[in-house]
């Protein structure tokens, strides 16, 4: 089985930080991602810059990414003005993403959750590049609580075929027969998972076994979204590499360089980071 690994730290990651790092410093992360193998790295975000100040910079960003032909570098894009700077800046992949209930799409967004399937069928009329559809808070939103399984699978059901499709357990509430059973429902690819209360690794090895083949993660467990309140990280990257190297699920990634960006990324931050893995060190069996 192999498994594709979306490394969503200079995005996701990186948007939940008080510090804003220069668009070199999240080039140089991109670009240390890609050489430890990650296929698809996350490069930046293409939303107003007094939105989410953290992203400001998107362009400088993908101008200084050394392009590797093994790694698929992807944005987000949560409307048509970035998706055209999306484009415009030279990405692979465009990620789009809409919420599953109203609350959380009006604040993340600035539309309702009527409005927010037109405007996601704009972008996927006229993209010529590959789109990622990410539906934001599959499991539960933090304003509306639990969430309908069919409101999500029948989201699902009007993109499925125009998209690859991504659940987002966005402020980490799932839990795995949860995560198996939308998987199996929806016939979703991947799966976005945060571990807020310590599921996410259980929820993951649950998507693979429903049929997911997609796992965004992010080096050392950055994250979090400022629409979410206490929303912590994502999955580490190199945490979630060595469960799937242990479990003999190849991701084609060199753990040992990873486990560097991380210790290199909490020195540019100035603080431990979520992940687990960086600081105990990748171990083998002799």
């Amino acid at each position: 089985m192999r498994v594709t690994i979306c490394d969503v730290s200079p995005r996701d990651g990186l948007q939940n930080e008080a510090e804003t790092l220069e668009p070199v410093t999240r080039a140089l992360l991109v670009n240390r991602l890609a050489a430890a193998g990650v296929p698809r790295v996350e490069a930046a975000s293409f939303v107003r810059a007094e939105a989410v100040p953290q992203m400001a910079g998107a362009e400088e960003v993908v101008a200084a990414i050394e392009r590797r032909a093994d790694t698929e570098y992807s944005g987000l894009a949560l409307n048509e003005r970035g998706y055209e700077r999306l484009v415009a800046s030279g990405l692979d992949r465009v990620d789009y993403t809409l919420a599953a209930t109203e609350t959380f799409n009006q604040r993340n967004g600035n539309r309702s959750l009527a409005e927010a399937p037109d405007a996601a069928d704009s972008v996927l009329q006229r993209s010529e590049l590959p789109v990622t559809f990410t539906i934001s808070v599959a499991f539960g939103c933090p304003f509306e609580g639990r969430v309908d399984p069919g409101v999500v699978a029948a989201i699902v059901e009007r993109f499925a075929d125009r998209a690859e499709i991504v659940l987002a357990d966005t402020i980490g509430v799932a839990t795995p027969s949860q995560v198996r059973s939308l998987v199996e429902r929806t016939g979703a690819r991947g799966a976005h998972l945060h571990n807020t209360r310590n599921t996410g690794y259980a929820n993951a090895l649950a998507a693979l076994d429903a049929g997911a083949t997609l796992l965004d993660a992010s080096c050392g467990g950055l994250g979090g979204c400022p629409y979410a309140p206490r929303a912590t990280g994502n999955i580490a990257t190199e945490d979630l590499v060595y469960l799937l190297d242990g479990e003999g699920i190849d991701t084609g990634i060199d753990l040992d360089a990873l486990v560097e960006t991380s210790v290199w990324l909490e020195g540019v931050l100035g603080r431990r980071l979520e992940g687990y893995v960086y600081r105990a060190g990748a171990w083998a069996a002799s």
